[in-house]
């Protein structure tokens, strides 16, 4: 995410939790469009008046994954799929062939009918391998944070110190880095490499789970900060945590209730966030749109992260998925829609061919989006006939 903790910014998925040369047996099963009598219309790529359509949005994100697939690491990393059907000339072809009929298609069921007319559709197996996927969101936050430490900004962001690479590994751990408190970075390897200081221990935490944000600044300014490097350690998902304890039954842990415990019982901070001993780097970037793990950028509602291991990366997919919007009535409400996506990214914590992360955007609304997305659906990979 944004490379997703590989590289950008992971979302509530990080919170609750092979060689390149090497040919890959992937875990997609080609099934007949026309006995999928389900897929449903993208009707958001149209829209109304009152509620305009994304198409523009689809094609820019086509084209950026167009640009990926014109690179030689995409060169480099379709290597893995020779003997597949996803061979980086093909899922290139696929692309220019869909932008054509986005830009031509007059409605959401004459796209849909000549997508599955021109189209081979590839399903995941999923997590069950019976087409199971599990779904979250993930987004750009924003937070208030300070040049410099003051009473209310305490919890610092770290560049990534210029020795890291002499670093003897297994590397400190993060109790070892910022102290059980978060507070004690500046009396070891830490010190004079903080980047900003954030007034809460919590979302700074989540800054580095995320793995970017933009900071509104005390002095006025705003600033864009980016993945620059993390420790050698997996990652631990402190909502993981909260169920193995017994505090939460998994099916009903979410990010706001997530939140809510943590403001109710501030000292557990000091308990879960050292059992996540991976720790992130930061470096400043300018106010330019989030990449993915391709390096180039993501697009709201339009791209999503995969398990790249396994996964072709830049694809052409379907996705049905319950994505949170908001309502005639302005509140949050969730139903399973059909959306039209490009494979752009990954994550720590998007493993296996059941587990998708859809990238929402930037700001309080797609949190609050990516806080709710959590549910099952199923995926597809789409490739032109040949």
């Amino acid at each position: 995410m944004f490379k997703a903790i590989a590289g950008l910014v992971l979302g509530w998925s990080l919170v609750i939790g092979l060689g390149p040369e090497v040919a890959l047996s992937l875990p997609l099963q080609r099934v007949n469009a026309t006995q999928e009598h389900n897929f449903g219309f993208d009707e958001q790529l149209w829209g109304n008046l009152s509620n305009p359509g994304d198409l523009q949005s689809l094609i820019d994100a086509v084209d950026q994954s167009l640009k990926y697939l014109a690179t030689p690491k995409a060169a480099k990393d379709y290597r893995r799929y020779s003997g597949t059907a996803f061979s980086l000339d093909r899922v290139r072809r696929s692309l220019v062939r869909f932008r054509q009929l986005l830009v031509t298609a007059n409605s959401p069921q004459q796209l849909q009918q000549a997508v599955e007319s021109e189209f081979e559709f590839y399903q995941s197996v999923g997590k069950d391998n019976q087409g199971t996927v599990e779904f979250t969101g993930y987004f750009v936050p924003t937070y208030k944070a300070s040049p410099v430490p003051t009473a209310e900004y305490r919890y610092p962001l770290y560049r990534r110190p210029a020795n890291f690479d002499n670093w003897r590994k297994p590397h400190p751990t993060r109790a070892q880095l910022e102290g059980k408190d978060g507070l004690q970075g500046h009396k070891n390897v830490l010190a004079g490499y903080e980047l900003v200081w954030l007034s809460d221990r919590l979302e700074a935490f989540l800054v580095q789970v995320q793995g970017s944000a933009k900071l509104q600044m005390t002095d006025g300014t705003q600033m864009s900060i980016t993945y620059g490097g993390s420790t050698n350690y997996p990652y631990t998902s402190i909502g993981g945590e909260l169920v193995k304890d017994g505090v939460f039954p998994k099916e009903e842990l979410t990010l706001p209730r997530l939140l809510a415990h943590f403001e109710a019982n501030p000292q557990a901070l000091d308990t879960y966030i050292p059992r996540n001993n991976r720790f992130i780097f930061f470096y400043q970037t300018d106010d330019v749109p989030p990449n993915g793990s391709l390096s180039v950028p993501v697009t709201a509602e339009r791209s999503i992260a995969t398990d790249k291991s396994l996964m072709p990366p830049g694809a052409l997919a379907l996705i049905q998925a319950p994505i949170p919007q908001v309502s005639s009535r302005r509140t949050l409400e969730t139903s399973s829609v059909t959306r039209y996506v490009l494979d752009q990214d990954t994550g720590s914590a998007i493993k296996g061919a059941g587990r998708v992360d859809i990238f929402l955007g930037s700001g309080e609304l797609a949190g609050d989006r990516a806080g709710l997305l959590n549910g099952p659906g199923k995926l597809y990979y789409l490739l032109l006939k040949d």
